[in-house]
């Protein structure tokens, strides 16, 4: 625990220097900047959850935890950090306090402990951070972890410092593990099993957003005809531009919507397209109508699931770990993917079981899958299927009920304002 301290004490200069070089950039505002240093909007008088997710996606899953503990505990405050401004914003967006969440530090912890009054921190998945969590511990303030996520490649990164990992996971109130396989990983590495809760995987738990798609955008991509790759990442986009191209000649018609991860390299996914003579048009431009939509803007995932009736999950075809079959499966999308699915395998071998999706290892087998699902009956089939598929095993019921003994004690039922 002492040598993490002290590398991560070493590198703070270094990464405060580079988050200071992105808010002289323009990339991120002063606000985030001053966060990653502990200094988190101030709130009222009393007691607060710290809830921590990593980013957009695993902050969207835990909204349903978020709000039940809001409805049945109006009295306490909450305090929402994400790694990234766009989880942040999406927070503030939701009426809760939120910032961009502070460095591995444990006086920046302890800053925002005591600015927010903090009685519980719930972080998600696997933020797994060892200063915030000695912090709590400090405190007195118990650490609970909801669908905490651990693949055989980090508990090797966790194995290499055995009384680092010893030392975070004996000071875990509780812990609901994403699967089976996470659970007992952590157990090895120091968890004690007393504390280990049933399994929720909370992307399960996903509720899709009422999207109305424009209807500009709807007109030019009909569904049944509308196919979508989705969070792909380089080294995949060749294969889809490939896929579509022999697809259509066997489907007049057929439209693509391509959506990078990362929206920063769509102008190489546009050259591409192009070099490929595809017609494209670009939404961060406004433009519609094209053979293929780039989808190059955040925050819009949602509306390209509700066009599309097939979806190519990104991720899967080069070694990233594949990206959740959960959305796509909420809005009755057919599901392909390819087979580097280690961040969700446990999802997609429910998937596989339930003949729901279908596993493409190049361009030739994705065009044979989104032939086999041309048909509008078989992609409302395969969507149904994948649906029922991932529908969750469990609740929140076991989840709520093993964080109630952590809160406070409800000393005043007045409600607060909204975002207090």
């Amino acid at each position: 625990m002492l040598l993490y301290r002290l590398l991560i004490s070493a590198l703070a200069p270094v990464l405060a220097a580079r988050f200071a070089l992105r808010w002289l950039r323009g990339h991120e505002d002063g606000a985030a900047l001053a966060a990653r240093l502990g200094r988190v909007p101030e709130g009222g008088q009393g007691p607060s959850i710290w809830l921590h997710a990593a980013s957009n996606g695993e902050l969207a899953s835990v909204r349903p935890v978020i709000e039940a503990l809001r409805a049945e505990r109006p009295d306490l405050g909450w305090l929402v950090t994400t790694n990234s401004v766009t989880g942040r914003d999406l927070a503030a967006g939701w009426g809760l306090r939120a910032a961009v969440a502070p460095l591995d530090l444990r006086w920046a912890a302890a800053r925002l402990l005591r600015a927010r009054d903090v009685r519980l921190h719930l972080t998600v998945e696997s933020e797994l951070w060892p200063n915030r969590i000695a912090a709590c511990a400090a405190r007195g303030v118990p650490v609970a972890v909801a669908g905490a996520r651990l693949s055989e490649r980090s508990a090797r990164a966790w194995r290499r410092l055995p009384r680092l990992a010893r030392a975070t996971l004996g000071r875990l109130a509780h812990v609901s593990p994403q699967d089976e396989d996470s659970g007992a990983r952590l157990v090895v590495l120091g968890l004690d099993p007393a504390r280990l809760g049933p399994v929720l995987d909370l992307k399960a738990l996903y509720v899709p957003p009422d999207v109305r798609p424009d209807p500009a955008l709807a007109e030019a991509y009909p569904r049944a005809r509308t196919w979508l790759a989705a969070s792909t990442h380089e080294g995949e986009e060749e294969a889809v531009i490939a896929a579509h191209l022999a697809a259509r000649d066997a489907e007049p018609g057929l439209r693509l919507i391509l959506a990078p991860r990362h929206p920063a390299r769509a102008g190489a996914v546009a050259r591409l397209l192009d070099d490929a003579g595809l017609s494209v048009s670009r939404r961060s431009r406004g433009e519609a109508g094209a053979e293929v939509l780039l989808a190059d803007t955040l925050g819009e995932m949602a509306q390209w699931y509700a066009l599309a009736g097939r979806v190519f999950v990104g991720g899967s075809l080069v070694a990233r770990g594949g990206h959740t079959p959960y959305e796509p499966a909420a809005f009755g999308c057919a599901l392909i993917h390819g087979p580097e699915v280690d961040n969700f395998r446990a999802a997609y071998a429910r998937l596989a079981r339930a003949g729901a999706t279908q596993c493409v290892a190049d361009a030739a087998a994705l065009r044979h899958a989104l032939a086999a699902l041309a048909d509008p009956a078989a992609q409302s089939a395969a969507g149904a299927a994948a649906a029922q598929a991932l529908r969750p095993a469990a609740g929140l019921d076991g989840l709520l009920s093993a964080l109630r003994p952590l809160l406070p004690p409800d000393r005043d039922r007045r409600a607060l304002p909204t975002g207090y």
